[in-house]
């Protein structure tokens, strides 16, 4: 019998050991896939870089095509390697559903989980409603870490995050929790001495203090919506701010004019430590969103906690079974 022909039969009957070995690299390659470097693929699955760069050899040669592209820089795959994993990846999440599934019917949600959490999201929304979240999982120690917008959730080991603005595409998953509005705002001591503009394109007279996108690294552009129309406006000031705490603070004590998220901003509003400066142009949203560090079903703590983050940012939807 050629050699050709017995792969082939090998293939097409192919044993429980051929299928094992075969199932753990493409678990190996998805791992890769999804965090983007071996580094990071072997802490996700307990291994060390150089077994996880061995595995994927051994599946290289086992299906006879190269899967990754290889630089010192980055890992890319290739047109059958992306074939491959887009064909292969519904499979093995298939296999992960089934098998937390059959767990969590056996049991609750428990363990250590930890969350990044945007301090707007955290102080005024899960805060109030924490001891609600513990009381329903007592078995869940939450631990929640600083951390910034643009870190990366597989190095800082984090489970879930909640980051305000749009996401970029990736192995992650993303939740949109809600939008909440930009505002302009100002004090009324600085109104008093600058004046009040009645039209966005006003601004360019004034000091508008300038926030920093952390994803971008340079300050966020100050837009105008009402209906249909969108305006943008160059503004410039004398700070520029990477804290929203300090951002409002500076606002109140007269520092300048600052674009800020509505949420949270309520108890400043109607006491009048700030007004907003355009009510009629209400149309500017900025989203918040929940990501994790996967594609593939969650763990039960990982499941309960999102769907916690669901029920309190979307005050009438109905809770998961309930």
């Amino acid at each position: 019998m050629g050699k050709g022909k017995s792969s082939l039969l090998k293939v097409k009957g192919a044993g429980m050991g051929f299928d094992g070995r075969l199932l753990s690299g493409m678990t190996v390659l998805a791992a890769v896939v999804e965090t983007g470097s071996f580094t990071r693929a072997a802490e996700v699955l307990g291994l060390s870089a150089s077994g996880v760069s061995r595995a994927v050899t051994r599946l290289e040669e086992r299906i006879g095509i190269r899967l990754l592209d290889r630089s010192t820089r980055a890992l890319h795959l290739t047109d059958d390697g992306g074939r491959l994993y887009q064909l292969a990846a519904p499979h093995l999440s298939g296999i992960e559903e089934a098998a937390n599934a059959v767990s969590r019917s056996a049991t609750s949600a428990r363990g250590i989980l930890r969350v990044g959490l945007n301090p707007l999201f955290s102080g005024h929304v899960l805060a109030p409603r924490i001891a609600e979240f513990t009381e329903r999982y007592p078995e869940i120690e939450l631990v929640s870490v600083a951390f910034p917008d643009n870190a990366d959730l597989v190095s800082e080991g984090i489970d879930v995050a909640v980051r305000f603005g749009p996401q970029p595409s990736s192995a992650m998953t993303s939740l949109k929790l809600m939008e909440t509005r930009v505002l302009t705002v100002a004090a009324p001591g600085y109104l008093n001495k600058h004046g009040t503009p009645r039209h966005p394109d006003e601004l360019v007279k004034h000091d508008c203090m300038q926030f920093i996108d952390p994803r971008r690294g340079r300050p966020f552009n100050w837009e105008f919506h009402r209906g249909k129309e969108v305006r943008q406006i160059q503004t410039r000031g004398r700070l520029t701010l990477t804290d929203p705490n300090t951002m409002v603070g500076a606002c109140i004590a007269g520092a300048g004019i600052a674009q800020v998220l509505a949420l949270g901003m309520a108890p400043l509003l109607e006491s009048g430590a700030l007004l907003e400066l355009f009510p009629d142009w209400p149309g500017e949203t900025f989203p918040l969103y929940l990501i994790r560090p996967s594609r593939r079903l969650p763990p039960a703590a990982v499941q309960a906690f999102i769907d916690f983050c669901v029920e309190i940012s979307r005050p009438g939807r109905k809770r998961p079974g309930h």
